[in-house]
């Protein structure tokens, strides 16, 4: 088993906040952008206002 600190990282762009690889993301931790579906959601909020 890996220790927590030997994943991978990646630095969400809603919060800024590093977020480490997940078990769940195994198969897609290329497309992974966000740390949490709040971020996603809060992304898009911020692109349709954007927008408007």
């Amino acid at each position: 088993m890996r220790k927590k600190a030997d994943l991978p990282t990646k630095i969400c762009p809603v919060c800024n906040r590093p977020f480490a690889w997940r078990k769940k993301w195994e198969r897609d931790w290329e497309n992974v952008v966000y740390c949490s579906d709040a971020c996603r959601a809060a992304s898009k909020r911020s692109q349709v206002q954007a927008g408007a």
